[in-house]
């Protein structure tokens, strides 16, 4: 899986001079939405938030490579990968590339989605994680960064790539007994890296943490 251009895609925007700005603005619309009331660092940590969550998909996607190489998922896995590069190349997203950060928050959030899903599936069956659970709380915190309608056709975007890659029927087969045996035998290359670095706990002020 080469990432190298989401990467610069990322990089790029964080270059633009109007993309801190632009963050705060979001930042400030959405906490009104969620009928709260940010100080100056609610919206920093908000900020860094945002820019961690996007920092993450070009090591997660080499993750989620690694890992189904090592389970047997491969196939699986590749199809769904080439839908969230190709959602990153294309400028015809939910949220257009051309306005700026807001523009790759979809492409982020489809990312991970994918990827908290398959590990959600592969858990279920398997008992192991691909990915750390952190990724489901910090993919709500984004979700409401987002907002309706955008969300939903992302959601369902995701779920018709994961239905099309026969995830679900890949995963029950790793669940026999032969491949249980192998799954023992394999530790998940997870080590507690990057994502450390999304505290969600720090978007109270934002209204963004469930009580």
């Amino acid at each position: 899986m080469d990432t190298a251009q989401i990467q610069k895609i990322i990089s790029d925007q964080f270059a633009d001079p109007k993309s801190a700005m632009d963050l705060q603005k979001l930042l400030k619309v959405v906490a009104e939405r969620q009928n709260a009331k940010p100080t100056a660092m609610d919206l920093a940590h908000g900020s860094s938030f945002i820019c961690n969550y996007l920092e993450q998909v070009p090591y997660l996607l080499t993750v989620a490579w690694t890992s189904a190489r090592n389970v047997g998922l491969e196939t699986e896995v590749t199809s769904i990968l080439k839908m969230v590069e190709s959602y990153w190349i294309e400028d015809d997203d939910v949220i257009p590339d051309s306005i700026g950060i807001f523009g790759l928050l979809d492409d982020a959030y489809c990312s991970l989605l994918s990827m908290q899903t398959l590990s959600d599936m592969y858990r279920m069956q398997s008992g192991k994680h691909l990915f750390p659970d952190d990724l489901t709380a910090a993919n709500k915190a984004m979700r409401k960064i987002i907002g309706e309608p955008y969300t939903t056709e992302l959601d369902e975007l995701v779920s018709e790539a994961i239905a099309d890659a026969k995830v679900d029927e890949a995963v029950q087969w790793l669940a026999s007994p032969e491949k249980q045996r192998l799954l023992d035998s394999e530790a998940t290359i997870w080590n507690h890296g990057p994502v450390s670095q999304l505290p969600v706990s720090q978007l109270a002020g934002l209204g963004l943490v469930e009580d």
